[in-house]
C-alpha cells in the first residue's frame, strides 16, 4: 500500500532536518508518494527565513507542510503538543532530524508503536548513532552532560524517547544518512546521495575561485574567536580565498570582524548550503573546517569540477573548555570525509 500524507508524519527544527526528509521522501516513496511535515521553528530570524524558504521547495515537491509555533511564550508548547498528540499516535512511521532536541524526545515519547526513520541535521547524526550503540544517553558532542534539577526531571522523557529509536521485533528503525556511521544492530542504514537535489537543481556555474564554508564553532565554545579569525584571514591570503558562506547560527559581530580582518565578502545563504552551491555560482574550490558538508557537497558537486578541500584545525584553538572527546569527533569528521570522498585536505593555520 503506498504511504499517504498521515501514514508518514515528519518534524524538522532546522533547514538541513528539512532538505533531508525531502530527500529522503524522494528516495523512498514511491512517485507522488507525499508527507506531512510539521515545522517547529526557532526564534533566531535567520534559521526561521530559511526554514520558510525550504518549506516553499518541500511543498512543491509534493508534501503537505504545516507551521508550528512551538517556542512562542508559555502557552505555545503545550497548544503545539495538544495538536500534535492525535496524529503523533497515528502515525505508521515517524521522520526525525535531531535525536538529541529535548522537544522532539518529549514527542516520540508521546508517540505510537510507529517505525522511525533519522535524516541527517549534521554531523551530530555520527554521535547519535554511535551512543545509541553503545547504549549512552544521548549528548551532543561539544556539550558537557547534563546535571542538575531540570536534567533530572527531564530524565525519564529522554530514556522513552530513546527506547522509541531502538530497533525491536515489529518496529522498524532506519537511518537515512549521508555521513560515514557505526553500524546499529538491528537498524537498517540508508545512503543519501542526494539525488532529489541533483535532479531538481544544477549543475552550477563556477567561479574559478575559492570559497570558504563558514562554522558555529564559536558561537557553541569550541573555538577561540581570535584564532578563528586570524585562520580566514590566513587562507584568504594564502589559498585565495574571496568569499565566506555563513553559517546561520553564526553572529553578526564576528562576521563583521572577517570582513574587516580577513577582506572576505559574507554570504548570507537562505538555503542550506547543498542547495546554494547545486544552484550556484559556487567556487571552483570549497574549503571547510570538520562540518557536515565536508560529507555532504561531495555528493551534492559530484561531476561538476567544484573540487571540496578539509582544513585542518589547531589544537590551539580550541578553547580552555573543550573536551578530548569534542576535539576527537571533530578529527573523526575529517578523517572519515578523506577516507570515504578522497578529499584534498590543508593543514591548520599557525
Amino acid at each position: 500500500m503506498s504511504d499517504q500524507p498521515e501514514q508518514t508524519l515528519a518534524f524538522a527544527e532546522s533547514p538541513v532536518q528539512l532538505l533531508n526528509t525531502v530527500e529522503w521522501a524522494h528516495a523512498s516513496l514511491p512517485p507522488g508518494g507525499g508527507v506531512t511535515i510539521a515545522i517547529l521553528p526557532p526564534h533566531d530570524p535567520t534559521t526561521r527565513g530559511q526554514l520558510r524558504r525550504m518549506a516553499q521547495l518541500a511543498g512543491d515537491a509534493g508534501h503537505r507542510v504545516l507551521w508550528r509555533e512551538a517556542r512562542g511564550g508559555a502557552v505555545a508548547p503545550s497548544k503545539t503538543l495538544a495538536t500534535l498528540a492525535g496524529p503523533l499516535r497515528r502515525a505508521r512511521r515517524l521522520v526525525v532530524g535531531d535525536p538529541f532536541s529535548r522537544y522532539l524526545q518529549l514527542l516520540l515519547s508521546m508517540a505510537g508503536d510507529s517505525d522511525i526513520v533519522v535524516v541527517d541535521d549534521g554531523t551530530a547524526t555520527m554521535e547519535f548513532t554511535a551512543q545509541l550503540a553503545r547504549g549512552e544517553r544521548l549528548v551532543r558532542w561539544h556539550r558537557p552532560r547534563a546535571q542538575g534539577a531540570a536534567a533530572l526531571l527531564f530524565s525519564p522523557v529522554a530514556r522513552r524517547a530513546v527506547r522509541r529509536l531502538r530497533p525491536v521485533p515489529g518496529r522498524r528503525v532506519e537511518v537515512f544518512t549521508a555521513m560515514t556511521v557505526p553500524p546499529l544492530e538491528g537498524a537498517t542504514v540508508t545512503d543519501n546521495t542526494f539525488a532529489w537535489t541533483r535532479s531538481a537543481f544544477g549543475p552550477p556555474r563556477l567561479t574559478g575561485g575559492a570559497d570558504l564554508v563558514g562554522t558555529s564553532l564559536v558561537e557553541t565554545g569550541v573555538l577561540d574567536e581570535d584564532r578563528y579569525v586570524a585562520a580566514v584571514a590566513g587562507l584568504a591570503a594564502g589559498q585565495g580565498v574571496t568569499r565566506y558562506f555563513a553559517h546561520r547560527k553564526e553572529s553578526r559581530d564576528k562576521l563583521a570582524r572577517l570582513t574587516a580582518e580577513a577582506g572576505v565578502e559574507i554570504v548570507r545563504p537562505d538555503l542550506p548550503l547543498e542547495l546554494v552551491a547545486r544552484r550556484g555560482p559556487i567556487g571552483s574550490r570549497v574549503l571547510s573546517f570538520p562540518s557536515t558538508v565536508v560529507h555532504t557537497l561531495p555528493r551534492v558537486l559530484a561531476g561538476t569540477g567544484s573540487e571540496v578541500v578539509v582544513c585542518g584545525i589547531d589544537p590551539r584553538w580550541y578553547t580552555d573548555g573543550v573536551t578530548d572527546r569534542a576535539s576527537g569527533f571533530l578529527a573523526d569528521v575529517t578523517n572519515t570525509a578523506l577516507g570515504t570522498h578522497g578529499l584534498t585536505s590543508l593543514p591548520a593555520c599557525p
